[in-house]
């Protein structure tokens, strides 16, 4: 027997089981049955609902098609983007004057725009619309002029309605405004540039990334609100339908032809105010 020991030859590690690696390390979803279950269920219940108004004859579709382009409905919905096209100009162009009263340094100013924006946004538009449709009661002449015939009934839905807008764009545009960083106006005023140019050139394309989103929802809440006009007689979109089935009675899908053109054209600027947020919200983070 030889003296020296055989040392034994050190056992090397077992090589790593692949596939048990794996399965020790792998990722198992979350079952979601429940998020699963309840979106089948809306679906099923959505199916239903859509089924039951393309399948009941009350809807009358067949008079809606037959409505739906006809002369008088266009022109009442010609009149109808009018005048919202020109409510909101002329709102938001009263407006800005209004938030640049409320963010001057004179107290006269910031009390008149406190005022006004007070005044209008607490008062029902129906009710500013019945006022002014009868100043002359209130106000027979004024300066001589007699004022029971003056206003037609458009000129006091443009009156009304550019009023009201305006009370609600004034603070649309101050909060925008408001939003723009206080050091971009010192380096701004540091470069010599004048008061009308800041607001043209720094404080306006930035504050626009803030008065994009709530003008764009002001605008289809015009586009909606000009319906309340059709109580002074005003042959908008709602007024013309109505004037249709008051002589056919067909009051529900003539409704619907008011509905659907309603709903075209609000579809129509939500896609428009995407793009114009998105353009104006360039550089920033989230742009999608």
């Amino acid at each position: 027997m030889s003296a020296q020991t055989e040392n034994p030859a050190p056992s090397l590690p077992a090589p790593p089981d692949e596939h048990a690696g794996k399965d020790a390390h792998r990722i198992v979803p979350v079952r979601r049955t429940g998020q699963w279950a309840a979106a089948v269920a809306v679906l099923l219940l959505l199916g239903g609902v859509l089924v039951s108004v393309v399948r009941n004859d009350a809807f009358q579709w067949d008079v809606v098609g037959a409505y739906l382009t006809t002369d008088s409905v266009l022109r009442g919905l010609g009149l109808t983007l009018w005048l919202t096209g020109l409510v909101m100009v002329l709102g938001f162009a009263l407006g800005t004057l209004l938030a640049v009263f409320r963010l001057s340094g004179n107290p006269v100013l910031q009390a008149v725009s406190w005022g006004y924006i007070w005044l209008f946004r607490s008062t029902p538009i129906l009710v500013q619309l019945l006022f002014w449709f009868n100043i002359g009661a209130l106000y027979p002449r004024i300066l001589g002029v007699d004022t029971v015939n003056l206003l037609s009934p458009i000129a006091v839905a443009v009156i009304g309605l550019t009023l009201h807008e305006a009370a609600y764009a004034a603070e649309v545009v101050r909060g925008g405004i408001l939003s723009v960083e206080r050091g971009q106006l010192e380096a701004a005023q540091s470069l010599g540039l004048g008061p009308w140019r800041r607001f043209r050139r720094i404080v306006l394309p930035q504050a626009m990334r803030s008065i994009v989103p709530p003008a764009g929802n002001m605008l289809i809440g015009t586009l909606k609100g000009t319906s309340i006009v059709s109580i002074i007689a005003v042959q908008d979109l709602l007024y013309s339908v109505q004037l249709v089935y008051h002589r056919t009675y067909e009051v529900i899908p003539l409704l619907l032809v008011a509905t659907l053109w309603y709903a075209l054209i609000t579809s129509l600027l939500s896609i428009g105010q995407y793009y114009v947020e998105r353009h104006y919200a360039r550089g920033t983070a989230g742009t999608r």
